[in-house]
């Protein structure tokens, strides 16, 4: 079944309707964050207990350009959860039908907005002119969820700018929708912008990268199958072509080889009968649940890396298969995805396919070079 918000999966399981403000993909985006933050931090830990991740040095004082940023930030969630806050109350129904529609109005309370962002500056001072150690001493597992909350904002952002990329006139023709939905979400674009800002910050703190790819390994593959996991039971259209029943495995049930996603968010197909309100919408033929499989893939590939971790020894290897299973994965699932081509070198291939390729390839070479470079040492 589909659920477009958590609402309705709680109708489904109950048969009460409470209203919330929770759409189904964000609450599995959270979700496989908050999983993948756990097992990263579980990460950390052994290789801490193993002696190889030791205490580093922090410096404690901060700049006047993070100063700044630091007010800045803090005062802008503070005023914007003030001015919100009451019109969110008096329109609840309306916010927990959609969210977006009152967080992006221009409707709010500019008094009460005010009153907290004096409320946040004022506790900004206070905590940046308490008397503090110039540098302290952190384990790397205290920096966890420093990590996951750098990979899940740049994440998304990279996510969302390659998703509007691949789709320029929708971005014409909604552009708040498309920029700011969290539907749309191009993980690829998460991966390389989450990537460039984790090593940047693994870097400022002398953290070994291919250590913490290794971390990261593990988690990245189990997110990326939960979040697939949202596509399917909201119903994002991030669906496959259409089924051939007919070719139906045996023990296959109907459901998983073929499905319409009744109820999906983004209200696309045929009019189902007798339904009323949002969400009223079904596809007119069965198509192949191409994110349920993907987050089968997920699931199983984060079983065998937690596995496999125990059993290498060379530093990056385990982020080099990672990269290979996830390109081998996607490369193959976009052959029954719904998604655009492209002709290259002679070939019908999506964007996804040419990233996975390369991938696939940067895996293969990772592996090699490290494996030499290991043997090389050991005669050293």
């Amino acid at each position: 079944m589909t659920y477009p918000t958590i609402s309705h999966l709680i109708e489904s399981l109950t048969g009460f309707f409470i209203p919330l403000p929770i759409q189904t993909f964000g609450f599995f985006i959270v979700l496989a964050f908050i999983t993948g933050a756990y097992f990263i931090k579980a990460g950390f830990l052994q290789l801490e207990k193993d002696k190889i991740f030791e205490a580093i040095s922090i410096n404690n004082q901060k700049n006047k350009i993070e100063i700044f940023f630091d007010y800045f930030i803090n005062g802008l969630m503070a005023f914007v959860f003030g001015y919100k806050i009451i019109y969110i109350l008096q329109n609840y129904s309306l916010f927990s039908e959609s969210p977006q529609s009152i967080l992006l109005s221009s409707e709010g309370n500019d008094l009460v907005g005010l009153g907290f962002l004096i409320t946040s500056i004022i506790y900004v001072y206070y905590s940046n002119n308490k008397q503090q150690p110039k540098t302290i001493q952190v384990l790397p597992s205290a920096l966890s969820w420093n990590f996951m909350f750098i990979a899940a904002i740049s994440g998304i952002i990279g996510a969302k700018l390659f998703a509007v990329l691949e789709d320029i006139p929708y971005l014409l023709q909604d552009p708040i929708s498309a920029l700011f939905s969290f539907s749309g979400l191009t993980f690829y674009g998460g991966l390389i912008m989450g990537t460039i800002c984790v090593i940047l910050y693994a870097k400022k703190h002398q953290i070994s990268i291919p250590r913490l790819a290794d971390v990261f390994a593990p988690a990245l593959i189990l997110a990326y199958g939960i979040g697939r996991l949202g596509c399917h039971f909201s119903g994002d259209g991030d669906w496959g072509i259409i089924s051939n029943m007919s070719n139906k495995p045996f023990l296959f049930p109907d459901w998983l080889w073929g499905y319409n996603f009744p109820h999906n968010v983004i209200e696309t197909g045929v009019k189902i009968e007798d339904c009323i309100g949002k969400y009223c919408y079904e596809l007119p033929y069965l198509v192949y649940p191409t994110s349920l499989y993907e987050a089968s893939f997920g699931i199983i590939a984060f079983l065998f890396l937690w596995y496999l971790k125990k059993h290498i020894s060379i530093p990056g290897i385990l982020f080099c298969i990672y990269l290979i299973l996830n390109g081998l994965e996607r490369f193959l699932i976009e052959f029954i995805r719904v998604t655009d081509k492209y002709s290259i070198v002679g070939l019908e291939l999506t964007q996804a396919q040419v990233i996975a390729i390369l991938l696939i390839i940067t895996g293969c070479v990772g592996v090699f070079y490290l494996k030499k470079k290991e043997n090389a040492n050991e005669f050293i």
